[in-house]
């Protein structure tokens, strides 16, 4: 033990594997001293620091999130998932655990919180807000604000049902329509695009000479940005929609204007289609409905699952995969392959050689395979 005294106050000093610690004692006595000597030695002997760390103080969700949103979520999302974000974080995650510590976040707290949510939401709109506190805590394991995730499971949701117009409903939807709604809408029906890709479409994203669209921007939240994915489409054009935009007369800028003659809004074009829908005396559809129209009229023509995903613009096959089941002309043809040719006995068919043709009255105890 080297506890020494200096103008009045207590050190220790010691060496140990070669090197040498001189330290003022934290009690003021000799007894002290020789204490926090012995002390040091036992932290330096199992390998730990002199000194601990204090631990550093856990945020809260509601501190964190704050944090969460302006230094990683305007950066990084686009208009629509910030707007998305936010709204969760508001509405429903912040209410139930703003208050609690990151590190108090546990898997039994959000198995309670799906509990509740689903007394009143779909699964599909609570598994979007545990995808928004799953990224959050994420991000803050990665800034070092957290040591680990809670389990997260998200909630099995039935497969999403969707309504499309058929051609014939399709037709009188479009008889029914008067601009700039009519080139709206069979743009939508021949291409899929997506409301804010209509609302953004410029003229100079339309190919006469290879006769495509070119599907670059979008229209979210009031913001022209990339399209869903950061994916460029190229739509081929069909006969009726080229004939259609031609004799437009193309200009410049956008390709949908509103009656005020502004650019299409969403806010706008909603309202209108419900009334033509009314007028063609068809249910209300919105929008998206004529996109879910588009993959579907192709899946039942029978085109690939692949190229359908291609045109939708899907980063996912699974998503593109709702539309199978419209395309059972295709599988029909697949299970024929194993089917067994059939024989027909003309004796028990009440089949005459005679009526065939044949000549040799051997034949009418054969069988014939079909």
């Amino acid at each position: 033990m080297s506890a020494i005294k200096r103008a009045n106050k207590w050190w220790v000093d010691f060496s140990f594997k070669a090197r040498r610690y001189r330290l003022p004692s934290p009690a003021n006595t000799r007894s002290g001293a020789k204490s926090y000597e012995s002390v040091l030695r036992q932290r330096l002997t199992r390998g730990e620091d002199l000194f601990p760390k204090e631990k550093k103080k856990c945020l809260t969700l509601k501190e964190f999130s704050e944090k969460w949103v302006k230094s990683y979520v305007e950066v990084n999302n686009k208009p629509s998932e910030i707007k998305n974000k936010k709204t969760y974080l508001r509405s429903c995650l912040l209410p139930f655990f703003g208050k609690k510590r990151l590190d108090e976040i546990t898997s039994l707290d959000i198995e309670e919180f799906k509990a509740l949510q689903l007394k009143r939401l779909k699964p599909k709109t609570i598994n979007g807000q545990m995808g928004t506190l799953a990224k959050c805590l994420k991000t803050a394991v990665e800034w070092g604000e957290l040591d680990k995730v809670p389990i997260i499971r998200p909630l099995r949701s039935d497969p999403e049902e969707f309504d499309y117009l058929n051609e014939e409903e399709a037709n009188r939807l479009l008889a029914t329509a008067s601009e700039p709604y009519k080139t709206a809408i069979l743009l939508a029906l021949h291409t899929g695009m997506r409301i804010g890709e209509l609302m953004a479409l410029n003229w100079e994203k339309i190919d006469f000479l290879k006769k495509q669209v070119i599907v670059k921007d979008n229209f979210s939240v009031g913001v022209l940005g990339s399209t869903k994915g950061n994916k460029i489409r190229y739509i081929p054009m069909t006969q009726d929609l080229y004939n259609h935009l031609i004799a437009l007369s193309p200009k410049e800028g956008f390709v949908l204007k509103g009656p005020d003659g502004l650019r299409f809004r969403p806010e706008c074009s909603r309202t209108n289609i419900h009334a033509i829908c009314d007028k063609a005396k068809l249910r209300q559809i919105g929008w998206h409905k004529l996109r879910h129209t588009f993959a579907s009229r192709l899946a039942e023509k029978g085109v690939s699952m692949t190229a359908i995903k291609e045109l939708m613009g899907h980063s996912d096959i699974r998503t593109t995969m709702r539309y199978a089941h419209l395309g059972q002309h295709t599988l029909r043809d697949a299970i024929k392959v194993l089917e067994t040719p059939q024989v027909i006995n003309l004796r028990h068919n009440s089949v005459t050689i005679e009526n065939l043709g044949v000549q040799n009255s051997d034949w009418s105890k054969r069988e014939i395979t079909r």
